[in-house]
């Protein structure tokens, strides 16, 4: 009761936030609708090709309609994809060639992309192609101008790499006005440097997307955001058409790029989208919703719950791994999925430290859904995210401030 109590106290304080995340939610349906209406969707187009995928009259809809949502030149959107990060190798790998330098300009970026830039030692990695790389650290959760202009003017740089989630980090994550800003900046000095965006948990967050405020190209997952707990799989890549068509080339065949690749499953992913602005809403006020209960129980959150937003992502700071593990495991009791499993921190494909991640969701790794994880590493953050509607989300949620609480007092007992 006291758990139910307290939820309730902070919805009532939440009505005026709740009121601005359903604005932001009305203006990216708009633009979803219109892209929908003007592109002329019928059922015909649910159906997918088969073999070479050539003539899928639906993939070729499924990309008009992202670049139209974009505001984009092109987009490749295909469920060959595997991931975020397999979209980001591939923009990279599509753009990038030996002797060329990648900035990030973000710091360091998500663990996964470490040994495919080489920062761990992979034989595959662009390094051992000869790709260089070097990186700019924010300053006080904002870009570091001087230092950005200092590599821009005393070298060559193909690519501006920024990572907008905060990923494994303490850090605020990049909103869409600061984004302009510093795309601005970069343009002044060198018109010709592609800038990209790793965009994954922000996509329908706000009511503009990076392309539109001069991105080149922009890489996210369909397990994120705009695939609404629908798409089974897949990613894509908005922006400048020459760019995407690269891109395509890498992921295909040289000299036939879009043109092959079956999607398998067009009416998943048109659906997806088409939720998209109601899941992320709803993903946004649990959220918000977690970050002020949070915050009223002692813990350090990050974002408050009356900042700004810019991805679905929200911390909350333990220090310590107990408290990190009792709350992952009561957000998988919260699920509906594998809702008994007992997880435990483990090893991982891409991670250096063990990670412990609740996960329970009807597509694997699926981070739209309701899910947590976090890093075995001082200062032991959870990073929760996720839910395709927000009672399903204040639920789990309860179950997992229940089961913290209940922990702290048979500690303390």
């Amino acid at each position: 009761m006291e758990t139910i109590k307290l939820i309730e106290e902070c919805e009532r304080e939440l009505k005026g936030q709740f009121e601005k995340i359903d604005r932001v939610c009305l203006a990216n349906s708009e633009k979803v609708w219109k892209a929908f209406r003007e592109n002329h969707v019928y059922e015909t187009h649910f159906n997918s090709a088969t073999g070479y995928g050539y003539n899928d009259l639906g993939r070729e809809v499924i990309e008009k309609i992202y670049a139209d949502v974009f505001k984009a030149e092109d987009a490749l959107v295909r469920s060959s994809f595997i991931s975020g990060t397999h979209a980001l190798t591939v923009a990279l790998f599509a753009v990038l060639r030996p002797n060329d330098i990648l900035l990030s300009i973000s710091g360091k970026p998500y663990d996964t992309l470490d040994g495919v830039i080489g920062i761990v030692d992979n034989k595959s990695s662009l390094k051992a192609f000869g790709v260089k790389y070097e990186q700019v650290d924010l300053v006080n959760d904002d870009f570091d101008y001087k230092g950005i202009e200092k590599v821009l003017k005393s070298k060559k740089i193909k690519l501006i790499e920024i990572q907008r989630s905060k990923g494994y980090s303490s850090r605020k994550s990049i909103s869409i006005d600061k984004l302009e800003k510093v795309i601005k900046f970069i343009k002044s000095i060198d018109k010709e440097v592609i800038v990209m965006i790793d965009n994954c948990y922000c996509e329908f967050v706000s009511d503009r997307e990076p392309s539109e405020v001069g991105a080149d190209m922009v890489v996210g997952s369909l397990i994120k955001n705009l695939g609404a707990g629908i798409a089974l799989n897949g990613a894509y890549i908005v922006g400048r058409k020459d760019l995407v068509e690269l891109a395509a080339e890498r992921l295909n065949v040289p000299g036939q790029g879009k043109e092959v690749g079956p999607l398998n499953q067009n009416k998943s992913i048109l659906q997806g989208l088409y939720m998209a602005p109601s899941v992320v809403s709803s993903s946004v006020k649990v959220a918000t919703l977690t970050s002020l209960v949070m915050e009223k129980l002692g813990y350090e959150v990050e974002p408050k719950y009356n900042d700004d937003r810019v991805d679905i992502v929200q911390s909350i700071i333990f220090n310590n791994s107990e408290d990190l593990i009792t709350y992952v495991r009561g957000i998988q009791r919260g699920c509906v999925i594998d809702s008994d499993a007992l997880i435990e921190p483990s090893d991982m494909p891409g991670y250096d430290d063990k990670i412990v991640m609740a996960s329970g969701s009807f597509v694997q790794g699926s981070s739209i859904e309701l899910s947590c994880d976090g890093p075995l590493r001082s200062p032991y953050i959870a990073y929760q995210q996720g839910s395709l509607t927000y009672e399903y989300g204040k639920l789990g949620v309860m179950v997992a401030i229940e089961g913290l609480i209940k922990g702290c007092k048979e500690n303390v007992e």
